[in-house]
């Protein structure tokens, strides 16, 4: 018997999702970058607009021609004679003013000349005024009337993305949010893939929806009685609808549960597993705030992330560059570049981490990262012969050693809320943090490594090189010309404020250029390709498409899972469960030791825009009353942080690895070493944490130890 299996309906070739959610998304994405690119090209515009149509013996500027100038309403052709004579007739009767020259002179007595002598001025700067007016007409030709009418288009468009950052963020996160949900691809411990996980997931989301909608109806409640006229209303009706249709979605899906696809049943006691990372925290945030009488307490934190719109919205360009990197070969040319040398799995490894450490550096977070590229990861490693287990480890990694790079987001965050510390210091010493987490990853790498490599020689590997190189070049071209035309035409380099802006057009610009040349370039059925390469598109818009479809579900369970971190960091903060910390301890060492401790463990649980706030105002004051320096203290933070990413119960980098990777390669790569010793069952654990916890003791104690050493050599 042949089932014949129905393709979904289609309106101008786009299902129905497309239309509703990948098309907004995209919208939105690109309104993001205009609006970015919009305030360069306006600055520019500005300033061609006043080489190109000033005047100066007319004294003519362009600002002066950005709209129809108003004629004055003076009179140049005023009769000097007769004007002083009515003043001094007004003055004699003591009149009252009738006009500001009247009242400019009503106060003091004024002799004739003078009295003559500011009436003439008064006229003369009226004709002046006049005159200017004639000239600025006059200059207003077709030609300027064509390049205002752009200028200030762009002026409009920038500022209303200024204006409106906080609705486009939210309009963006309603509608991934929406896609996340209803596709299951919220963050949880493991994927669902029975029938009872499904079911778990759906009542934790309603209970978790339900929650938060009826804290945003409380909040709004709130806020209209403390009689404040509300300063942006539809925010709260955008809250209400984002949560009240997640609620909707999920009390159906317990309704009618997913069963079709599904492997079996299960058991309660595995589906836990599958609970939502958002529902989770949405359950303990609100009922902790329901238990406090504070009903509005979880809308209110969750709307913090509002406070912030230009984070969120660069993260989610940062993972639509990503999704537009694996459509692309870019990854592919430049591992065919080493692939000549024949590395070992654990050398070509560390060398693609250290490759992945730039990316990671201006995306500023590791989730991000592992979003955008660790399915590129995992199959280069897999490619060139690495265990599963081993590409796991690495691919959970990619995404800690760049963090402490210059211009890394989560360095500039810090610099903002600690005024302790520069970004020039915290950078400084990243340098060396990064290298001290390489070496020890590649370290590690070689110690597990069983069998005996032998590289290739210069003469054999270096001309493959060399031809290797030649189809990268038009990709490193069209990199150097774009970041040439912000960093000269539009006087705006590459760094970490422009980063979001130009990387994501960097990438539809090398998308755009690779396709034409894949679709010209000779098949040669001998070539081998990743499996990731199987999800490629052939034409431009395609590819950018489907870049979009897979971006949605992580730009709804990142950026979700940061707004849930916000109430998470609320109720630590309102439970005031630092206080019981001691301010005091009785050595730098002690001190040193809790707050690591501490740190690691607000990595396994919190995101981590939200760790550095809640930092910031609790553990970092304990740290420098014990006389923890600021420099120090930070790089002890962000390597925690790492390492608590990798830990359990959470293991933020490990669920982001799963998620992108796909739970089948989780599967078989257990399964392929289910007999095998403890070590390599569990390397994807041990590997990165044995790296980042040693890494966590030298960069916390190291200082210390040398500070002490130097004290005593001082002493003696």
């Amino acid at each position: 018997m042949t089932t014949i299996t129905m393709a979904p309906p289609r309106l101008l070739g786009r299902t129905a999702p497309e239309w509703l959610i990948s098309l907004p998304t995209i919208s939105l994405l690109l309104l993001i970058l205009l609006i970015g690119t919009g305030e360069m090209i306006h600055g520019q515009l500005l300033k061609f607009g006043e080489i190109m149509f000033h005047d100066d013996r007319g004294h003519v500027q362009y600002f002066m021609m950005r709209a129809d100038p108003v004629r004055p309403t003076c009179n140049p052709s005023m009769n000097v004679e007769a004007e002083v004579a009515r003043l001094q007739a007004a003055r004699a009767q003591k009149s009252a003013p009738d006009d500001d020259i009247d009242d400019l002179f009503a106060e003091q007595a004024m002799d004739p000349a003078m009295l003559r002598q500011a009436v003439v001025s008064t006229v003369a700067q009226c004709q002046s005024r006049h005159a200017l007016y004639e000239q600025v007409v006059k200059h207003i030709t077709p030609v300027v009337v064509a390049y205002r009418t752009v200028e200030t288009s762009f002026f409009g468009l920038f500022s209303f993305g200024s204006e409106n950052r906080p609705l486009i963020l939210l309009l963006l996160l309603t509608v991934t949010s929406i896609a996340t949900t209803l596709g299951f691809h919220h963050i949880c411990l493991r994927p669902p893939k029975f029938v009872r996980d499904f079911r778990m997931q759906a009542i934790t989301m309603s209970i978790a929806s339900a929650l938060l909608f009826l804290s945003a109806v409380q909040y709004h409640q709130v806020s209209v009685d403390a009689g404040v006229p509300l300063e942006a209303p539809w925010m709260y009706y955008l809250w209400m609808l984002l949560f009240g249709v997640l609620m909707a979605i999920s009390v159906y899906r317990v309704a009618k549960p997913v069963t079709e696809g599904t492997k079996g049943l299960g058991t309660w006691a595995e589906s836990l597993q599958s609970i939502p990372l958002f529902a989770s925290m949405g359950i303990i945030s609100g009922v902790y705030f329901l238990l406090h009488n504070h009903p509005s307490g979880l809308a209110i934190y969750v709307s913090k992330l509002m406070d912030i719109p230009n984070l969120p919205l660069q993260l989610a360009l940062y993972i639509w560059a990503g999704m537009l990197l694996k459509q692309s070969r870019l990854v592919d040319l430049f591992m065919n570049t080493l692939r000549p040398w024949k590395f070992s799995p654990e050398l070509l490894t560390y060398l693609i981490l250290l490759a992945a450490a730039l990316p990671t550096a201006y995306s500023g977070a590791s989730g991000v990262f592992v979003i955008a590229a660790g399915a590129i990861i995992y199959h280069e490693v897999r490619a060139v012969g690495g265990s599963s287990q081993y590409a796991l480890a690495a691919t959970a990694m990619s995404g800690s050693l760049g963090v402490v790079l210059r211009p890394s987001l989560l360095v500039v965050g810090i610099t903002m809320l600690n005024k302790e510390v520069t970004s020039d210091q915290l950078f400084h010493w990243g340098g060396y943090v990064f290298v001290l987490t390489s070496t020890m990853f590649f370290i590690a790498s070689q110690m597990r490594r069983t069998q005996r490599v032998n590289i290739e020689s210069p003469k054999v590997a270096l001309p493959e090189m060399l031809r290797q190189i030649v189809p990268l070049l038009p990709h490193v071209a069209a990199v150097i010309a774009v970041v040439g035309f912000y960093t000269y035409a539009l006087e705006t380099p590459l760094n970490e404020i422009s980063a979001p802006t130009i990387i994501p057009v960097l990438m539809i610009v090398v998308l755009t250029l690779d396709k034409i040349l894949a679709s010209r370039a000779p098949v040669k059925a001998s070539s081998q390709q990743p499996s990731y390469a199987a999800h490629r598109q052939d034409g431009v818009e395609p590819a950018i498409r489907a870049a979009t479809t897979e971006t949605v579900s992580h730009i709804g369970a990142y950026i979700g899972l940061m707004m849930l971190s916000q109430t998470v960091g609320g109720v630590v903060e309102r439970s005031e469960i630092i206080d019981l910390a001691p301010h005091h301890f009785s050595s730098v060492w002690a001190a040193m030791a809790f707050l690591m401790i501490a740190k690691v463990v607000l990595g396994m649980f919190m995101e981590p825009i939200g760790a550095i706030f809640l930092v910031s105002g609790t553990l970092a004051p304990i740290a420098y009353r014990n006389g923890i320096d600021p420099v120090h203290f930070w790089m002890m933070v962000l390597v925690a942080f790492e390492l608590g990413y990798l830990l359990p119960p959470v293991a933020l980098n490990q669920l982001l690895t799963r998620q992108v990777v796909g739970e089948d390669e989780i599967d078989a790569s257990d399964h392929e070493v289910q007999h095998a010793s403890f070590v390599h069952r569990y390397e994807r654990w041990l590997l990165p944490i044995a790296v980042m916890s040693i890494s966590l003791v030298i960069v916390g104690f190291g200082p210390l130890i040398v500070q002490h050493v130097e004290w005593l050599r001082f002493l003696r």
